[in-house]
């Protein structure tokens, strides 16, 4: 049986390697509050796709500071 610590890892370890990430995925790997990410996606420019998930590209580009071009 796989520890629950063990399992977190595992799944932080795989959204690095995801292309799109669910909304909750984003906040993880952004380590941004819900509001925090919401003014930066804003201000940036960055939307989810019609399927609800965002580019993990495009909110590379918003964490190193350039506008995201749709």
């Amino acid at each position: 049986m796989i520890k629950r610590e063990e399992l977190i890892a595992m799944r932080a370890i795989a959204i690095c390697f995801k292309p799109f990430l669910k909304p909750e995925e984003a906040l993880i790997y952004c380590n941004l509050g819900r509001t925090q990410f919401a003014k930066k996606c804003e201000e940036f420019g960055l939307y989810k796709n019609n399927n609800g998930y965002y580019k993990k590209d495009d909110i590379d580009k918003m964490l190193s500071g350039n506008m995201v071009k749709n």
